[in-house]
């Protein structure tokens, strides 16, 4: 009996006496999330992405709410609930000095529509409007009687201009304005440092990411519902996808590079970076390709395996039905994921 009682302790021992396996590993992958969360926790300290969504002014006043004073700044601590808007004095004559635009900035109520050529169209825009283009200190009325006036308002003519989307900033119409607002923005960004061009990098491609993440939350859906009703004829169309897919990809990216190095437009030094970047996945990509199509061609023989296989998850699915639902939680998640980390980014980047 004794025996019979140690031979089966023995024989159930794997499955009575669990123990981590992968201590290392585990101890590696804690540290990695205890340094995701120290950076969290430091981006939502010390940075301040609501100055760089929503604006603030030359008194550091952040516009679309109420502020609370800063030390020795005048005209701080203001209510800026329903002055939503970024709008530069001098609009038109931006420069950089020292990463920062010399022209003084308010928030403004509303960007001015039409061209305002005088202190008196300031004055009248002002009061049918509820926007003040001047300092804030200086009363609507004294717009025309102030002898300061000139360096207290706007650069006259004011041009035309329209809130830019997202980021609030009342961005000059008028064709000559625009393109030195515009090389000016573009004089910035080339000026930042890496991690800046990162975090531009990714606002700009907001779009393709979101767009391929519910290109890959399609397809992770049908690839569910073919493991559960037809596996046969899964493993043969994945096949044909993963060679089609190889060969598409490494094109794509090929001609991607070779439109953007040829493309004369392309001046911020993000998208100079981008060329590079697309030089060095479509040299990978090929090489996978390379690398796959023959292994692809070798095992072909073996696919009755992988059908085997697929019939068996099939089965699973079946009795697990919630399991057809994965993809749409993993894409939430993934997408929640993904604003949070541009959200710290943000805040990292208006850090210090």
């Amino acid at each position: 009996d004794s025996g019979d009682s140690i031979s089966e302790l023995q024989e159930w021992r794997p499955v009575v006496y669990r123990k981590c396996t992968d201590t290392l590993w585990l101890l590696l992958f804690c540290l990695f999330w205890a340094g995701l969360m120290f950076i969290s926790g430091y981006a939502v300290v010390a940075g301040a992405a609501e100055r760089l969504v929503l604006g603030y002014d030359s008194f550091g006043n952040i516009c679309g709410r109420k502020n609370t004073p800063v030390e020795g700044a005048n005209l701080s601590g203001l209510d800026m609930t329903n002055k939503k808007y970024v709008f530069f004095l001098n609009s038109c004559g931006l420069e950089i000095q020292s990463l920062k635009i010399s022209s003084l900035s308010l928030c403004v109520s509303s960007c001015p529509q039409e061209q305002l050529n005088s202190l008196e169209d300031l004055q009248s825009f002002a009061r049918n409007n509820g926007s003040f283009l001047c300092i804030y200190n200086l009363n609507v009325s004294n717009y025309t009687l102030n002898p300061r006036a000139a360096q207290l308002c706007p650069t006259l003519p004011v041009p035309p201009s329209k809130s830019f989307p997202l980021f609030n900033r009342c961005v000059p119409q008028n064709p000559e304005c625009y393109s030195k607002y515009a090389s000016v923005l573009i004089s910035m960004v080339n000026e930042m440092d890496v991690f800046h061009r990162i975090l531009s990098g990714i606002l700009a491609g907001r779009d393709a990411v979101i767009g391929l993440s519910v290109l890959a939350l399609a397809f992770s859906l049908i690839l569910v519902l073919g493991f559960r009703f037809i596996q046969t004829l899964l493993i043969h169309t994945l096949i044909a996808l993963v060679v089609f897919g190889l060969l598409f990809i490494s094109g794509v990216l090929w001609w991607l590079h070779y439109d953007y190095r040829n493309d004369p437009s392309t001046e911020l030094e993000t998208e100079k970076e981008n060329v590079k970047f697309l030089l060095g996945y479509a040299i990978f990509s090929t090489i996978v390709t390379v690398v796959l199509l023959p292994l692809i061609f070798v095992l072909r023989k073996r696919l009755q395996f992988a059908v085997q296989l697929f019939q068996i998850v099939g089965k699973i699915i079946g009795r697990i039905p919630f399991l057809l639902f994965q993809p749409l939680w993993t894409f939430l998640i993934l997408i929640v994921f993904w604003v949070f980390w541009v959200a710290v980014l943000l805040s990292l980047g208006t850090a210090g």
